[in-house]
């Protein structure tokens, strides 16, 4: 029997998962590392751990499941986007990684995203003007740390050193690079005019590379401790991103959806695409396929924020009964109305990406009475996430075809209420895939392509099952459709405030 490893570089936490040729699971591993935020504004990784969870998860993967390391074909990658580290002449890390959740270069973003340059790098490259994206970090680097972006370093993310390492190979894949906002979309060249806009050159990043190309040769010592032949085939692969609408098999007028920490809507487009207002990104999946969406910071975590501050003594109940704290909660929320009776929550705990894209975006409990209870506060929190969700939804619609259903994906997805909620609001089917680690089967997909193991990525609909599907319930209808445009015409009316409070959170939260 033949294999291939899947393997997705997270925010939190590295995941390998072992599949055979038809999709199904014969191991899987993953480690976690921590998301440094000292301040309010930074959030980066240690390199080092990256690397070593990188190792030990294909380590462990392969060793746990008992196969004989001869059959596994290849290892294919999956990595967040937006992560930034410089590197010196001799490529050791001057930085950590800065990711995508690093709001530093908020003002210089914001600067430039009113101007007509920012709009016109935009249409070029497809990625928003927000702090997450590499080039907004470098332009504040170039302000204010200008030393770093010396002519003699490099500028990479975290996969890029990660395949330096292994081949010594200075690259980077189409798709990583498409979400840098330094990437045109049309030439599929590093887009001039953005390089010198952050005062850097063509030298000073990655080679250019398909998501299917393939490298040999690791070292044999690091090969043998993984357990692998020192010739096994690692595919660059894509972002988690765009792997994730493959692992769903959502390539064909579906929307993805995912909830994890944070979370995105998602669907393929055959051509690049640009929304005039900027609230949509579009990314490259691989030379025939682009996703067009919009990711939110203020998915999962929300929730555990809900848990860890306004429910403290059902977490810890919980966890002297040995239960999962969620799942306690979302029994808690489903007794609560839909609509929560009239309490709205903005969850923008996290600044805001899709559709806002404002890095000062706060959130707000709106419509609060005496009336109202914790487990309301629970309900709407619940809700708030999918509102936003939905609000990117309409922005995909202004731009391409209606989907015809969802395929939702992310921790989330194997709650029955999160899963109604979803149905409810979006008036659409959920579908719920077999395989929770879409990514990790994305990233397989494009591995079994560039070794020539299948024919094309539509044969992916044959690796994903259903694990169910929720249909929307018309009682809840008339509550969603009424407070759906008051949420936004919240979003929209606070947006002169959230620069004001954020300024006051960071003069006087240390």
């Amino acid at each position: 029997m033949k294999f291939i490893i899947g393997i997705d570089i997270g925010t939190t936490s590295t995941k390998a998962v072992l599949y055979g040729l038809d999709g199904s699971v014969h191991g899987k591993y993953s480690q976690g590392y921590e998301l440094y935020k000292p301040k309010i504004d930074i959030a980066e990784q240690k390199v080092e751990d990256i690397y070593q969870a990188v190792i030990e998860s294909l380590r462990k993967c392969i060793h746990e499941s008992g196969v004989d390391s001869k059959q596994i074909q290849g290892i294919s990658f999956s990595a967040a986007m937006h992560s930034l580290m410089i590197m010196d002449s001799a490529m050791r890390p001057l930085t950590n990684v800065i990711t995508w959740a690093d709001n530093r270069a908020h003002f210089y973003s914001e600067s430039l995203k009113k101007s007509k340059e920012g709009q016109d790098i935009y249409e070029r490259t497809g990625t928003p003007i927000h702090p997450m994206s590499p080039l907004a970090k470098l332009l504040w680097m170039r302000n204010e740390y200008p030393a770093l972006l010396s002519k003699n370093h490099f500028i990479c993310g975290i996969k890029e050193y990660l395949f330096y390492r292994f081949f010594g190979d200075f690259v980077m894949d189409e798709s990583i690079a498409s979400a840098t906002g330094l990437y045109n979309l049309k030439t599929r060249q590093w887009d001039t005019k953005a390089l010198q806009l952050v005062g850097i050159c063509e030298d000073q990043l990655p080679r250019l590379v398909s998501v299917t190309t393939t490298f040999q040769g690791i070292d044999k010592q690091l090969a043998q401790y993984i357990g692998i032949s020192p010739q096994t085939p690692f595919i660059i692969g894509a972002s988690d991103g765009v792997l994730s609408n493959l692992g769903v098999d959502a390539i064909h007028n579906e929307i993805a959806i995912t909830i994890g920490t944070s979370a995105a809507v998602r669907t393929v487009v055959s051509q690049p695409v640009t929304d005039h207002k900027g609230r949509l990104f579009c990314y490259v999946l691989d030379d025939e396929h682009w996703v067009l969406g919009g990711p939110i910071n203020n998915g999962g975590i929300v929730f555990q924020w809900v848990r860890d501050q306004l429910f403290t003594p059902e977490k810890q109940t919980a966890e002297q009964m040995r239960m999962n704290s969620y799942d306690l909660l979302t029994k808690i929320a489903s007794h609560i109305p839909a609509g929560a009776d009239g309490l709205i929550f903005l969850p923008f705990l996290g600044g805001e990406r899709a559709p806002l894209w404002d890095a000062n975006a706060r959130g707000t409990f709106f419509g609060l009475t005496h009336h109202h209870t914790r487990d309301h506060m629970l309900r709407s929190a619940l809700e708030g996430i999918v509102f936003n969700l939905y609000t990117v939804l309409l922005a995909i619609e202004e731009v391409t075809d209606i989907p015809k259903s969802i395929k939702a994906t992310g921790g989330f997805a194997r709650s029955e209420l999160w899963k109604q909620m979803l149905a409810d609001i979006f008036e659409i089917p959920v579908e719920v895939p077999k395989h929770f680690e879409s990514s990790c089967l994305g990233a397989a997909v494009i591995g079994m392509k560039a070794l020539g193991l299948i024919s094309s990525i539509d044969e992916v609909s044959q690796m994903v099952g259903t694990t169910s599907i929720c249909l929307p319930n018309e009682d809840n209808f008339e509550v969603y459709r009424q407070l759906m445009p008051i949420y936004i015409r919240l979003s929209r009316t606070l947006n002169g405030e959230y620069d004001a409070i954020a300024e006051f959170q960071r003069k006087f939260i240390h």
